[in-house]
């Protein structure tokens, strides 16, 4: 049975349009990566401070450092994990997404009888591209939490150790309300 012209073209269209799934995922892909990357520097930086906290046993603030770089450190391996699952979702739905594309030639050479394969296909392809933008948002609002925590604890330190007029041009007590900390009058 011969393709007429017009049926090619809709099959190649058809065969085509997985491809825009394929490119954002891997897009995806690459700015996981990249996130990874910053989880594996971010953990050898929380490594290296916990050497510096073990070499000055009476430094300002100790156990509220030593608190905020175990939290990290928990932090930091929940991201590496969910980033880590992501990016095996987003590679199996590269995948499901190109045999969607291959499943559409191979039902329209074959006849209507595989029909079901290129939208279990697609079907399954979207499904990983969204259980993997999942994890991507648990992870950035892991990294949230992190850099606010650490910025509390910046302005707890620059509240011990900085001169009462640099003081005074802190956080206003709305933005500190917000993060649960408390402006006292001494601060002032």
């Amino acid at each position: 049975m011969p393709i007429e012209l017009s049926g090619a073209l809709a099959i190649l269209s058809a065969m085509i349009t997985p491809a825009v799934l394929i490119s954002a995922c891997g897009s995806l892909l690459m700015a996981t990566s990249s996130r990874l990357g910053r989880v594996i520097d971010r953990t050898r930086q929380v490594s290296e401070q916990f050497e510096a906290i073990a070499a000055e046993p009476d430094r300002t603030m100790l156990e509220e450092e030593r608190t905020l770089l175990f939290d990290q450190l928990a932090g930091l391996t929940r991201r590496s994990r969910l980033l880590q699952r992501a990016m095996s979702r987003l590679y199996l739905a590269v995948s499901t997404f190109v045999g969607t594309s291959v499943s559409i030639g191979i039902v329209a050479v074959t006849g209507q009888r595989f029909a079901v394969l290129p939208i279990g296909l697609g079907i399954a392809g979207a499904g990983l591209l969204f259980a993997a933008s999942l994890n991507l948002i648990a992870e950035s609002r892991i990294a949230l939490r992190s850099v606010e925590r650490e910025m509390d604890f910046v302005w707890k330190l620059g509240q011990h150790h900085a001169p009462s007029e640099l003081r005074a041009r802190g956080p206003s007590r709305k933005m500190l309300r917000r993060r649960g900390m408390r402006w006292t009058r001494e601060e002032e």
